[in-house]
């Protein structure tokens, strides 16, 4: 038997639920545009006529209800919920699928037809068509919350054509193009705001419904909404490139990723359910060598009876919907999985270990202090730092942008390099220019007399002409949950380490402010993967925080990689295995919840099927149950494990 309940979307914009996933079995449990009354309709008009020969056969007594009249009355009630199963069993058949759940129900059901039991042959199929749909509405909750994220994006735009506003398809909008954005309105493609401000409810996309409000030049994404005033964007990336687009690639490919768990029970589902069929077998047959009063009807009730109950539905079904409902809780907080495994690792992660930057502090940084040598002029020194560091992409570079002003770009710079770990090294009218920290000024052979281990800040040292020519202070702030991240760990017994290429002072402080267990500063790249090694050794998991990108080593050593502010880069949703897309580390915390949370609702109903189902398999094997209790074991089991499974969606973190 193949799963049983997979759910694996298989188009960008047509989110079908099928259980085809690489396997023969076709088996969708998606409610798809069906109304309620339609889904439920063959399960009424078969529970009607049900109810109708019951009360003839037993209340109602007449003397037509007998021989062909009552088989033609039952076989119709049989036909709204037992045609289409028998149909996907004979399609199963042809694929090379026997032993699947349609065949278990197919035979247990014609079985009773065959022995006389018309009434209950009737009833293990109508109570089985109705779990299905239960489980086709589960599903369809399940993808609630990610299909709200998938059609966030319109499919029309209005862009201003010479002074006349055009409504065209999203996807024929081109660079450049100017987009007017009314109140209410989504936003089709990433962009630049070129009004001078406007207001944007992101909820969609960080799962943070505070309002974020943009100013002329900052970026835009789609999937904001416009709140106040009508807003003009000026296109910058292509429909298909947008960072929307690779959020929905990235959560419609999560579920190809399957837990270790929903693997194994795929598997065993294989073996078991063939195993079964035989056992029942078996059980009707073998008794005749060893029963002196052997009743071949009796044993082939018994044979029937373990056929309902052995159908692996509840596992197969609840466990991948477990999982599934796992994406969807954390999607809703803005939390991204590319996979129901990482779900799984997550639960047993005993370390995370986080950058400091932009991830425990806001990475926004301001200059603090310019402390220039005698013999330089500040202002001759800050325009060729400024111009320098606009070749970096590092908080930084903002900062001291954001405090010399405009870039002089008639600097004639050559020979830009970056040196990791270290800083910017150029030439300048045929001088060296550096800038970066001291282990830079070390590297180059530059002397200086500061006592720069006692300063508290992030320290940018200049030198020029092969002198040192002074230092910049640089101070970033603590984000506001980063010390309700480091408690909510702790009391998940998860320890924290801060890995950061940051001054070892400032790294401290920020440690010593959190709370957490170990920190270390001035650390290059091959450090930061050495430091995690070091964690591993010890046979702990470890995940690593960080931007995904120049952590990219670290993160691939790591059991699970967690990138923050994920809209923001490109390659952060590449790299990592769980994104945060805003840049709360609060949600650190939440995402191992949400983990643990999904294993705990799994293993529960692992344990809850394969202990009913061991019961009622011995009392049927015995001929102590009939098909009622076999009815309860199968779909009663199912209906109560979706209910567990959906659970989740319901949990606050």
């Amino acid at each position: 038997m193949e799963e049983c309940c997979s759910t694996k979307p298989k188009e960008q914009d047509k989110h079908v639920h099928s259980e085809n996933d690489g396997h023969d079995h076709d088996h969708s449990h998606d409610a798809g545009d069906k109304t309620v009354f339609q889904m439920f309709l063959p399960a009424l008009i078969s529970f009607a006529l049900l109810l109708i020969g019951i009360a003839l056969d037993n209340y109602i007594k007449t003397e037509w209800f007998t021989g062909w009249v009552r088989l033609v009355w039952y076989l119709a009630a049989y036909a709204p919920v037992g045609l289409p199963v028998l149909k996907e069993a004979y399609e199963s058949i042809i694929k090379g699928d026997v032993f699947s759940e349609f065949f278990l129900m197919g035979i247990a059901t014609v079985g009773a037809f065959i022995i006389g039991e018309y009434p209950e042959g009737v009833a293990v199929m109508l109570f089985y068509s109705v779990g299905e749909v239960f489980q086709g509405m589960a599903v369809s909750r399940a993808k609630g919350n990610i299909k709200a994220l998938l059609d966030q994006r319109p499919d029309e735009v209005t862009i201003i054509d010479g002074s006349q506003p055009k409504t065209i398809k999203a996807k024929e909008a081109k660079i450049g193009d100017i987009i007017q954005l009314k109140p209410g309105e989504k936003l089709a493609l990433d962009g630049e705001l070129i009004t001078a401000s406007a207001s944007f409810n992101t909820a969609a996309l960080t799962g943070e419904s505070k309002p974020d409000t943009k100013s002329k030049g900052e970026a835009v994404l789609a999937g904001m909404i416009n709140m106040n005033s009508i807003a003009l964007v000026k296109v910058n990336t292509a429909y298909e490139d947008s960072k929307l687009s690779k959020i929905l690639e990235l959560v419609q490919n999560a579920t190809a990723q399957k837990a270790p768990t929903e693997l194994f029970i795929r598997k065993f589902a294989k073996v078991y359910t063939p195993i079964v069929v035989f056992l029942a077998i078996g059980i009707c047959l073998l008794p005749y060598f060893f029963v002196s009063d052997y009743q071949f009807r009796d044993w082939l009730y018994r044979a029937l009876i373990f056929l309902v109950i052995s159908c692996p539905c509840a596992l197969v079904i609840s466990i991948p919907l477990g999982y599934f409902g796992g994406i969807g809780a954390a999607s809703r907080n803005g939390i991204l999985f590319k996979g129901s495994n990482f779900l799984d690792s997550i639960a047993e992660i005993q370390n995370v270990v986080m950058d400091k930057t932009g991830t425990m502090t806001e990475g926004v940084f301001k200059v603090q202090e310019v402390n220039i040598q005698p013999g330089f002029s500040k202002e001759e020194i800050l325009k060729l730092v400024n111009a320098l560091e606009s070749k970096s992409t590092h908080p930084v570079a903002t900062a001291i942008h954001n405090y010399a002003g405009e870039i002089d770009h008639s600097i004639p710079l050559e020979d830009v390099e970056e040196i990791a770990g270290h800083g910017l090294k150029a030439s300048v009218d045929g001088k060296e220019l550096l800038v970066g920290n001291f282990k830079l000024m070390d590297k180059f052979n530059i002397s200086y007399d500061t006592n720069h281990s006692n300063i508290v800040y992030t320290l940018i040292a200049v030198a020029y002409d092969k002198k040192f020519a002074g230092y910049i202070t640089i101070a970033d702030s603590i984000k506001s949950d980063a010390k309700e991240t480091v408690d909510n760990l702790h009391r998940m017994g998860v320890k924290a380490t801060m890995l950061s290429g940051d001054k070892g002072t400032v790294v401290k402080y920020v440690a010593d402010q959190l709370g957490i267990d170990s920190a270390f500063g001035d650390l290059l790249p091959e450090d930061k993967v050495n430091k995690v090694k070091e964690i591993k050794a010890k046979k702990e998991t470890v995940a690593f925080v960080g931007d995904g990108v120049n952590d990219a080593p670290v993160v691939a050593l790591s059991d699970v990689g967690i990138a923050m502010g994920g809209l923001g880069s490109d390659a952060t949703i590449e790299t990592a295995d769980v994104v945060i897309q805003d840049d709360k580390p609060s949600k650190i915390p939440m995402a191992i919840n949400i983990g643990k949370q999904t294993k705990k609702i799994v293993w529960q109903n692992i344990i809850l099927a394969f202990a009913v189902k061991a019961v009622v398999l011995v009392l049927g094997a015995g001929g102590l149950a009939t098909m009622w209790e076999a009815v309860f074991a199968d779909v009663g089991v199912a209906l109560l494990a979706i209910l567990n499974a959906v659970r989740i969606q319901r949990m606050k973190f």
